[in-house]
């Protein structure tokens, strides 16, 4: 097939990243509101179809913005403005060659797939993070990040600390990033024991409590029930699940593996890889945080490959595609 001048010049098109829980911060999404319409009213939009400040609950200072029944939500709201913005600057999301977000972030996902309305979405993050919020609070439970682990050695410990309680692999981020979830006493086996395991560091992550891990099968079972209500279309783009790694077409398939996300690991890794693997290695991460470009930067390395993310994570990364933020790697979940 010829190839004409114009087109050459045109950029490769850009998969969508969206970010999880772990990339809130108090004011996200506040700049965008200040400086255009279409995120003002996305964030009023939320705020009406919740009945709930949450655009103020987002923006003001404090802690508030860290509970998982008010940065789900907000996350997802954040991320939709910019989209919303781009999308009025020019960007068609019907051409993405793929969407995929990092757990919460796969609502958002299926919202660019045209898989989900913005409320639907929004309702059942909402569900999500009030059923995990309830969830983590009856059981003690946490995250741990094991840095310099491969899957072999976390599945080693997870299953060491499961003597003590529950206890699972829950994110394979990327390369040396991996995250173990479960009951307390179970996590202090494992940090106790990643040293002899040659693990470079244990960290202890701040979250409510045991995502993905049998800890959340209260939540689980609720967002099933809730996802049974709920019309699911087949994605216009290519979806890719967190848990099966592999696009996911069946609306059934895609409500069954939006319910086992909540107790399965993230296979993030294995979904970026998979995306490299087919040649697409240009991104967009609309944000907030820039938490997923870093992760790629490492997944791309570690298989000898080449990736772009061009992060939206300020009003003034608007309509310019060959800038955006300059992130710094660091840890998602």
């Amino acid at each position: 097939m010829e190839v004409n001048a114009n087109q050459a010049d045109q950029p490769a098109a850009e998969g969508v990243l969206l970010p999880g829980q772990g990339a809130q911060h108090p004011g996200m999404g506040r700049d965008f509101a200040e400086a255009r319409e279409t995120a003002r009213r996305t964030f009023e939009e939320a705020d009406r179809i919740l009945g709930i400040p949450l655009s103020g609950w987002c923006w003001e200072e404090g802690d508030r913005v860290h509970r998982t029944d008010i940065a789900q939500p907000g996350i997802l709201t954040t991320s939709v403005a910019i989209l919303r913005c781009l999308q009025e600057d020019g960007l068609d999301l019907g051409a993405a060659p793929v969407t995929l977000g990092l757990s919460l972030g796969e609502y958002t996902a299926l919202w660019c797939a045209g898989s989900l309305t913005f409320e639907d979405a929004l309702r059942l993050v909402r569900l999500r993070g009030e059923a995990m919020q309830e969830a983590s609070e009856k059981i003690p439970s946490s995250m741990t990040s094991l840095m310099g682990a491969s899957a072999e050695v976390a599945t080693e410990l997870a299953e060491l600390g499961a003597q003590k309680g529950i206890c699972a692999v829950a994110n394979l981020n990327a390369p040396g990033q991996v995250v173990v979830s479960g009951e307390i006493a179970a996590l202090e086996v494992v940090e106790a024991k990643a040293k002899d395991h040659g693990v470079k560091r244990a960290i202890r992550l701040t979250v409510a409590g045991g995502f993905h891990s049998e800890c959340m099968r209260p939540a689980a079972d609720r967002l099933a029930a809730a996802l049974d209500e709920v019309e699911v279309c087949a994605p216009r783009i290519p979806f890719l699940s967190n848990v099966t790694a592999a696009p996911l077409t069946d609306p059934s398939e895609i409500k069954e593996a939006l319910a086992r996300q909540v107790c399965s690991p993230v296979l993030w890794e294995k979904s970026m890889a998979w995306c490299l693997e087919h040649g697409i290695d240009r991104f967009l991460e609309p944000g907030p945080g820039q938490v997923l470009a870093g992760l790629a930067r490492r997944i791309a390395k570690s298989t000898s490959s080449r990736v772009h993310v061009r992060g939206v994570c300020d009003p003034a990364d608007l309509g310019t595609p060959a800038g955006g933020c300059n992130p710094a790697p660091t840890s998602g979940r």
